[in-house]
């Protein structure tokens, strides 16, 4: 089974969970509160209740699901059965949760919402790491996550074996297309970049086709990313770079089509839809009430 520490996965700070579950709850709370838990069950009433996989797949997001627990009441006891990193099956308990039973029906859609969505994203890109094993190739994720989730996201990229891109605009310099376009070419593009950062930023450069690669690696750059080409073409381009250069392939990037990618010889895989499409891992809260004296 994998953990944590065999993926080196090192948790998230607790400030950023903190404030983005809060926001979470007051959205879900409104200005009433859990109108229904207050009407139907008793405000001394306990319960226990259990995380529970009902899909094969890996798991992520467990520090927002005990937060937003914890948020709705500090006395909530939490106990961690399959931790981020972790595959499970099918009823499969990832975490159990025994208290007030308000406070868990309250936080119950807001843990879960983040459960789900992290896990999911997790085991999408297990999946991709898992169709590129036996190749040098690393799974990689893009911006495109949702926003305000962004942290939240490429952390579940890295729980399900992945490692991430860039975080944002200011990471590094990435030249696409369209900065080609406006530049005038990818020699003056790249030229322009080299002139402007300083020597810890690192320069990558999108190419389309061979021509644009050569004109890339004859003025140097530190990665090429070879976008939309067939995996012969990646091939060629990989032995064009010919180690000068990190070699990143993105485009149609599947778990059909990614083993034929990996197998070009490209350093890295990095697919969009990991973060953005993939499917919630559907877990979900089983509850008992716990038996009086």
């Amino acid at each position: 089974m994998t953990s944590q520490t065999e993926l080196n996965l090192a948790p998230l700070p607790a400030l950023l969970i903190d404030a983005a579950v809060e926001a979470a709850l007051k959205e879900d709370l409104g200005r009433a509160g859990d109108i229904t838990s207050q009407a139907t069950v008793p405000a001394a009433a306990r319960a226990q209740a259990v995380l529970r996989a009902r899909d094969d797949g890996r798991v992520a997001g467990l520090d927002l699901a005990r937060c937003a627990f914890r948020l709705m009441d500090p006395g909530l006891q939490i106990a961690v059965v399959h931790g981020d990193g972790q595959d499970v099956r099918p009823g499969d308990v990832i975490a159990a949760v025994e208290g007030n039973a308000r406070a868990i029906l309250s936080g119950e859609r807001v843990a879960l919402n983040y459960l789900g969505h992290l896990s999911g994203i997790a085991t999408a890109t297990r999946a991709l790491v898992r169709a590129t094993e036996g190749t040098k190739a690393k799974i990689c994720c893009t911006r495109k996550t949702t926003p305000g989730l962004r942290a939240f996201e490429k952390y579940a990229v890295r729980a399900g074996g992945g490692i991430n891109h860039r975080f944002g605009l200011d990471d590094g310099i990435l030249i696409k297309d369209n900065h080609i376009a406006v530049a005038g070419g990818v020699a003056r593009a790249i030229e322009a970049a080299k002139g402007t950062v300083g020597h810890m930023v690192k320069i990558e450069v999108e190419v389309d086709t061979l021509d644009q690669l050569e004109e890339a690696l004859k003025i140097g750059v530190d990665v090429v990313l070879l976008d939309n080409m067939t995996p012969e073409t990646l091939a060629k381009a990989v032995a064009l770079i010919d180690g000068r250069a990190v070699s990143e392939a993105s485009g149609r990037v599947t778990a059909e089509r990614v083993p034929a990618i990996a197998g070009s010889g490209v350093d890295f895989i990095s697919a969009g839809w990991i973060t953005h499409s993939a499917p919630c891992l559907d877990i979900g809260l089983d509850i008992d009430i716990e038996p009086g004296p």
